[in-house]
């Protein structure tokens, strides 16, 4: 009877056991456990052929044919099974499908972000699932960027209090826990910001910028415990995230003490060679990514013989590859899978998946996401007035387009979509709240494309735009008969995401036409705005008599909408990013560095936003008073502690989002004119007034000087308190900082 190896021994430590599977693996498998391979297709045949550590688009049946291969193998090593769970296990079909991460940041609710995550983790745990690649931790800097959707906005702080509830959200309090999910910071770093905002090019970043705006919310993440980072695709002054060794070594392991798994992004080791052209063979590429510092390379499955033929041929010691195993070994071991590799549970998915509970919280996510931009009185509707109300616009009932990116039929997954019936568009939410109240007549006015969007899911390559105008008379005459009319205008997926980057941020095919064709009937307008980033709507500003912004508000987003109009809802998100009158006025983001010369550009546009970073509209006034400040001087580490008093002096309850900025006056090098470091929802009744309080911690203070420090100059600081960054929106106190 033979004995039963070390590591397989389950109360042996955690390291003892890694060491003694490490020692009896052949270079072959562990050059297997460095892959991870797409399993959409083929994937028995993959996974014979490499044995690899991990695979990622496999779940259900398939996952548990996966680990019983792994449990035949000569070591019997599980594999570690990874999805994109951005916003719900959206790519599970019909699981529950919340706002994109750009929607549910303007909620400005970080613990909303974190049941959303929590919810995602338990629906995919069912599936097999051990991982998701989220949450996104890129400042959105260019709006034509296609992946601005996925990102929680313009601001380093807000973005990473949302990531970093994220994680929690995922993990839970141990990684053993086979109801939650390893998270995944990414794209590790400044993937948001490069030439032309064209999706995975070169991105123009000094170590001095990186450090200030790209680098602490992934540094925040480390400190949450994060499992996990993913390597962005760009380059960054010549050299790709993936071969970068500062940045995956330098920073991240040894500065801020990292200890999980580095994964590349998709084919990013293959990049090197074959796109981005540092690497002459793959065996240079594999080489340079194992000696930046990445442990697991995503869908490059030239890596394996690549880094095998370097080992024997003298170029790559094997000690950097068993560096990168253990890492994984070790992942695998804390999470439990050599005695419970998470199988997946079909009994429980059905009790679990897309339940009543959890579309509850996808509702209540949407009602906290949408942002009310302008309001001339026309909202909320009264509906004991209203005899009809017209609803047109190509996203009006386009559920689509409200899932948003990383959901079925948004990238190629064999033409499967979510059930049509688990999801309520803005018509639906209309029609279901107005029902037996008044009449809803809906004419879809016109399309964004050229072909039926039907073939929506076939929205991999660019698509022809619509120029059939036929419908939009048939809308106007259905607004000129209404009340009021309700155009939903926006954008689709096939506008949204990898390799989607757009020219303009203008909205496309006939949509603008149709706006103005309802404008002229004289019926109140009201635009709601599906859209997967700001869009230049300076028409829309100065013609409707009411915005609402929705972003992709998930399956329950017409309900919520809907609930909104009619008042059953009191709008409370303020938006996490700004837009801009026209594309070529960026950047319009709120934290700009003075010293332009000049208001506005010789053509006329200003310097200024359309719609502020911070900004969003209530049902009901606040009015903010009396800020105070414990001290007006600080010694250093003493924290700046504020407070305000907001008053609701409208005839509604509602909430409020309490933002307060600070500004260091002068500094050794150039800094931004105000930085956001606090927020609070703050829920308050009609006419009802309450002191509020913030402490910033000393440390908040820095600025990134000259020689790469993070320092907190001494000198004299403005502390500004409001409802949005606008400086009109803002209190204002001074305060002096003393020298050390």
């Amino acid at each position: 009877m033979g004995t039963t190896p070390v590591y397989r021994e389950a109360l042996r430590p955690v390291a003892v056991r890694v060491e003694d599977l490490l020692a009896r693996m052949t270079l072959e498998e562990k050059a297997g456990q460095l892959l991870q391979l797409d399993a959409r297709h083929d994937w028995a045949e993959k996974y014979d052929r490499y044995q690899p550590g991990s695979m990622l688009n496999v779940m259900d049946e398939a996952a548990a044919e996966v680990q019983e291969r792994a449990r035949r193998s000569r070591l019997g090593i599980p594999v570690l099974l990874g999805i994109d769970a951005i916003h719900g296990h959206s790519l599970k079909r019909g699981a529950t499908i919340f706002p994109t991460q750009l929607a549910l940041s303007c909620s400005w609710n970080p613990e909303l972000a974190e049941e959303m995550a929590r919810i995602t983790a338990l629906e995919a745990s069912y599936t097999g699932v051990h991982w998701t690649f989220a949450p996104v931790l890129c400042l959105a800097r260019d709006l034509r960027w296609g992946r601005v959707d996925e990102t929680s906005g313009e601001d380093p702080k807000l973005i990473a209090d949302i990531g970093c509830a994220m994680v929690r959200g995922f993990q839970g309090e141990r990684l053993d826990d086979p109801r939650r999910l390893l998270a995944c910071a990414k794209h590790f770093a400044g993937y948001g910001e490069t030439q032309g905002g064209r999706d995975a090019s070169e991105a123009e970043h000094t170590r001095r910028k990186m450090l200030t705006w790209f680098l602490p919310p992934f540094e925040r993440a480390v400190r949450a415990g994060c499992a996990t980072f993913m390597t962005g695709y760009q380059s960054i002054d010549g050299t790709p995230c993936t071969a970068n060794r500062w940045l995956l070594t330098e920073v991240l392991r040894e500065t801020w003490g990292f200890e999980g798994i580095v994964v590349t992004d998709y084919n990013n080791v293959g990049r090197l060679h074959s796109e981005q052209m540092v690497c002459a063979t793959m065996e240079d590429a594999a080489i340079a990514a194992l000696q930046a510092g990445n442990d697991l390379i995503m869908q490059t499955p030239e890596f394996y013989e690549a880094v095998i033929q370097a080992v024997r041929a003298g170029r790559q010691a094997e000690e950097v590859i068993d560096r990168a195993v253990r890492r994984i070994l070790r992942m695998k071991f804390a999470l439990g899978l050599f005695e419970n590799p998470r199988l997946p549970d079909a009994d429980g998915a059905r009790a679990v998946i897309n339940c009543a509970a959890h579309r509850a919280a996808a509702l209540e996510a949407a009602r906290q996401s949408v942002v009310l931009l302008k309001n001339e009185g026309v909202l909320p509707l009264r509906v004991e007035e209203l005899r009809r109300v017209a609803v047109t616009g190509p996203l009006a009932d386009n559920a689509f387009a409200q899932l948003g990116d990383w959901s079925l039929g948004s990238i190629p997954a064999d033409g499967a979509t979510h059930p049509r019936e688990l999801t309520v568009t803005l018509l639906d939410g209309l029609r279901a709240r107005l029902a037996g109240r008044c009449e809803v007549v809906y004419e879809r006015g016109c399309s964004m494309y050229a072909v039926p969007e039907d073939d929506e899911t076939a929205n991999w390559q660019p698509r022809a735009f619509s120029t059939d105008e036929s419908g939009i008379a048939a809308a106007a005459a259905a607004a000129r008969s209404a009340d009021v009319a309700i155009v939903a205008v926006g954008d689709t997926v096939s506008l949204t995401g990898e390799y989607r980057s757009t020219a303009t941020l203008e909205l496309m095919g006939p949509q603008q036409r149709l706006l103005e064709a309802v404008h002229a009937t004289g019926t109140p307008l009201i635009v709601v705005l599906i859209n997967s980033k700001p869009l230049a709507i300076p028409w829309i500003a100065a013609h409707a008599h009411a915005v609402l912004e929705a972003f992709n508000p998930g399956m329950l987003g017409g309900t919520a909408l809907a609930e909104i109009l009619v008042g059953d809802v009191n709008p409370s998100g303020k938006l996490t990013i700004s837009f801009p009158y026209h594309v070529g006025q960026q950047p319009v983001w709120y934290h700009r560095v003075p010293g332009t010369h000049g208001g506005c550009y010789a053509d006329g546009y200003g310097f200024d936003a359309l719609y502020a970073f911070g900004f969003g509209l209530s049902y009901t006034t606040f009015r903010y008073s009396n800020l105070r400040l414990a001290r007006e001087t600080l010694v250093p580490g003493e924290p700046l502690d504020i407070s305000l008093d907001i008053s609701n002096t409208g005839g509604r309850d509602g909430v409020e989002i309490a933002q307060v900025y600070v500004r260091d006056v002068y500094t050794s090098v150039t800094w931004p004119d105000k930085l956001l470091k606090a927020y609070a929802r703050v829920a308050l009744r009609a006419g009802e007034t309450r002191s509020v309080s913030f402490r910033i911690p000393y440390d908040d203070l820095v600025i990134v000087n000259g020689a790469l420090q993070r320092v907190v100059e001494p000198g004299a600081f403005e502390v500004m308190a409001g409802g949005s960054s606008r400086d009109s929106d803002l209190l204002r106190a001074r305060f002096h900082v003393q020298a050390s």
